[in-house]
């Protein structure tokens, strides 16, 4: 979870601006790929993590992607596709997607701002914060189908089983 305030001289900036002091204020080392575009490696509970961010100025748009290093075989696609539909039904903000051309999962939302084009630092945290949370919730359900060689459903009632305490 994501409590640190980010430094900036107001609760909202343009994207990449708010999204590079996020961040930065995490100790995320950041690229950016010209003024539309940057990305973050983060570590989340399961696995590292590729989180971008692309900005589309025209439609006010800006897109988070959040990619495990993790790449699904061609024989794992159809129950990894199964699998996607029924988290996918549970999500308020976001979805999985896997990428047909190079079996890449990762967890995408869009986010359409203001005429101002400007983000606000709670709509950042939430994005960030809702993307690392969705990805770390189900990654244990791609694991199951993947490496325990379970079906979508039983992937998904093994993941998501309510613990109590702590170990």
């Amino acid at each position: 979870m994501l409590t640190d305030p980010v430094e900036l001289d107001s609760q909202e900036a343009p994207p990449m601006d708010m999204l590079a002091a996020l961040f930065e204020a995490r100790g995320w080392p950041i690229e950016r790929d010209g003024e539309d575009e940057l990305a973050a490696e983060i570590k989340g509970d399961w696995t590292r993590y590729s989180l971008r961010a692309i900005w589309r100025e025209e439609d006010n748009v800006l897109q988070m992607l959040l990619l495990p290093e993790l790449k699904i075989a061609e024989d794992k696609r159809l129950p990894i596709y199964e699998a996607l539909g029924l988290i996918n039904e549970q999500l308020w903000l976001g979805h999985f997607d896997l990428w047909s051309n190079n079996g890449m999962l990762l967890y995408r939302h869009g986010l359409m701002l203001g005429d101002d084009g400007l983000l606000e630092l709670d709509q950042a945290q939430t994005l960030v914060e809702t993307a690392l949370s969705e990805f770390d919730r189900f990654y244990p359900v791609f694991q199951f189908i993947l490496w325990g060689d379970k079906n979508p459903q039983e992937a998904l009632a093994s993941a998501l089983i309510d613990t109590m305490g702590e170990a």
